[in-house]
């Protein structure tokens, strides 16, 4: 009888496991980034800001992401992100809570209400806030950051000014100021810079203030009927899977491109949304219900950056032993050569265990597997998704408990 070609894929594989596999768990698996790779850039009572660690400066395997940085948000009930403008492209994705997002343009201005699963493009030099106007429920954001300045290097620039945070426009001249706004500087510093930044920011460490003024005024509250105000023009969110360019849409508009008993699979290419298009980015979302697993698989192009949304579960991934340390060893002596051309050649299998908040990235060609020990949420980023495939390496068309070939509870 003919052997099925998956079934001579998975001889092949088992023949180099048996031979040359060797397997490296978190301390040394360069491909998990762990919760607590996490700065945090905001802190005060009512929430945070967050951002990880740069990926090439975990692994020089990472340098194709030297330019993408991962955001994470989170504030409670009836509190407000100041409004402000950075120097990045982002895709904002609503991970848990109800927002108002309001996008502020030189001749108008659009507030939306956001939920789980909605995204939306921002481009660089966007002018937005965020309202967590929830009455119970913290509000967790992610985004995907690509600056436009330096690759890596993010700078945010606060609009709003108050008793112990400068604005931008406060490092603009009288003169400047005055011209621009066809007004007396005296009037302007009440409205826009305030009198008591002019009296002390001679008198201050600029240091040690800005800090402390960060810590206290970038997430301020909300009472409920600024709330109610805020809400009052808001538009929702379209589930009918229409594409806009500037509109938000969600995850699951469009319905699973894989599901069932299992879990289910939800993606949006930059063919199904213009806003993905200029990124050449993908974003899905990912539910495994406890006990099952994601089959082995591997993207031909694309790098995914993965965030654990909710619950636990282990992934391993299979690439080369030594695979983050190859860079370094380029300056090796000729007589170590031959020995680190059979060390390239064998199988390294990465595991890790996850929990909320970590983050993995799947390099392109790299076979990866995530099993859900509970119900597990995960959001991913693809980078170069155009033209991009995935690939199964399991045949589960005979499978008892697989009905379609990407999530099986067995083993």
């Amino acid at each position: 009888m003919k052997a099925s070609f998956p079934l001579l894929m998975l001889m092949g594989i088992s023949f180099l496991a048996s031979v040359c596999v060797s397997s490296r768990s978190d301390p040394q698996n360069p491909f998990i980034f762990k919760s607590n790779k996490f700065q945090t850039l905001f802190e005060n009572e009512n929430g945070h800001i967050r951002l990880l660690q740069k990926f090439d400066q975990r692994s020089k395997i990472f340098e194709n992401l030297q330019n993408y940085r991962l955001l994470e948000y989170k504030s409670k009930p009836h509190t407000i992100f100041l409004p402000q403008h950075t120097d990045a492209d982002y895709i904002l994705v609503v991970l848990s809570g109800k927002a108002i997002l309001t996008v502020l343009k030189p001749d108008d201005r659009n507030s939306f209400n956001l939920e789980r699963g909605d995204t939306i493009k921002l481009p660089a030099g966007t002018i937005a806030y965020l309202v967590n106007r929830d009455d119970n429920e913290e509000l967790r954001v992610l985004d995907l950051a690509i600056p436009v300045n330096r690759p890596g290097q993010l700078q945010s620039f606060l609009l709003s000014g108050n008793q112990n945070q400068q604005n931008y426009l406060s490092g603009f001249s009288k003169n400047i100021l005055e011209a621009s706004f066809n007004t007396d500087y005296e009037e302007i510093e009440k409205v826009l810079l305030e009198e008591h930044e002019k009296e002390t920011q001679h008198r201050r460490s600029l240091k040690d203030k800005r800090q402390q003024s960060q810590e206290e005024n970038v997430i301020v509250k909300l009472s409920r009927g600024q709330i109610e105000e805020l809400s009052k023009n808001a538009k929702s969110t379209s589930k009918k899977g229409v594409s806009s360019e500037s509109e938000p849409f969600n995850l699951r508009s469009r319905g699973p491109i894989y599901s069932n008993e299992f879990g289910k699979f939800f993606e949006i290419t930059p063919e199904k949304n213009p806003q993905l298009q200029d990124l050449d980015i993908f974003v899905n979302s990912v539910e495994i219900k406890e006990g099952s697993l994601l089959l082995p698989h591997y993207n031909s192009r694309a790098i995914v950056i993965v965030t654990v949304n909710e619950g636990k579960g282990d992934f391993e991934l299979v690439g080369q032993r030594n695979e983050n340390q190859q860079e370094q060893r380029k300056e090796d002596d000729e007589e170590e050569e031959q020995g680190e051309e059979e060390i390239n050649k064998q199988v390294q299998n990465y595991k890790a265990k996850l929990s909320s908040g970590d983050v993995f990235v799947i390099l392109a060609g790299h076979p990866v597997a995530v099993k859900a020990s509970s119900n597990l949420d995960l959001l991913g980023f693809g980078i170069n998704a155009e033209n991009n495939q995935r690939n199964f390496l399991a045949d589960t068309a005979t499978s008892e408990r697989a009905c379609i070939p990407w999530i099986s509870s067995r083993g």
